[in-house]
């Protein structure tokens, strides 16, 4: 009998501190249980693959837009049916691409999730990353429970099609040796840089 009091008491005392702390964790950790918890929400392979497809097309350059790179990348859209979120990272919502599409209406560049990097064609280094996370969260690729312990990233799709995630501790040398490649390719360091700016 005492055995089943301490018990009830256990649970009575342990239930709301476990549900405060689950609460407290989403609150604190709202990337963790972002878009991507259950499925694909920002598939970078399926973006890097729409802008291969755009740029076999079209003579080897990636899509560009005088206006913004969000009005770039919806040039992209059409080449994967569905594949606006793709297009968007972590925390950002894929229905500024929908509406764009649908009404011809600008794309700023405040409104996309990954950051474009115009001006770059298929016989660029395979190594220059050509669109990228603006805020760092679990992988899109990792699924609840793994999420809650798999740590920060950026997902990074390349000029080769290929694509990886980046950790938040190596992004500061992965961004430096990024403005150091698109220099090399010819832009500006000014241009380079801010292209990375604000992003640790």
């Amino acid at each position: 009998m005492k055995r089943r009091r301490k018990l009830v008491i256990a649970v009575l005392v342990l239930t709301p501190v476990c549900v405060l702390f689950a609460v407290g964790y989403v609150r604190w950790h709202p990337l963790v249980f972002n878009e991507s918890l259950w499925e694909h929400a920002h598939c970078m392979p399926q973006a890097t693959l729409s802008l291969l497809t755009y740029a076999s097309d079209n003579g080897g350059r990636f899509p560009s837009n005088t206006n913004s790179y969000g009005d770039a990348l919806l040039l992209a859209t059409n080449y994967i049916a569905g594949a606006w979120g793709s297009f968007t990272g972590p925390g950002y919502d894929a229905k500024v691409f929908a509406e764009a599409a649908r009404t011809g209406r600008h794309i700023p560049e405040k409104a996309c999730g990954r950051v474009y990097v115009q001006g770059l064609s298929q016989t660029n280094d395979p190594r220059i990353a050509m669109l990228f996370d603006k805020v760092a969260a679990p992988p899109d690729h990792c699924q609840f429970p793994r999420r809650l312990w798999a740590g920060f990233f950026r997902e990074v799709g390349f000029v080769d099609g290929s694509w990886r995630p980046v950790s938040v501790g190596q992004w500061p040398s992965f961004a430096k040796e990024q403005i150091d490649l698109l220099v090399q390719a010819g832009f500006s360091r000014d241009h380079a840089e801010q292209l990375y700016a604000g992003f640790k």
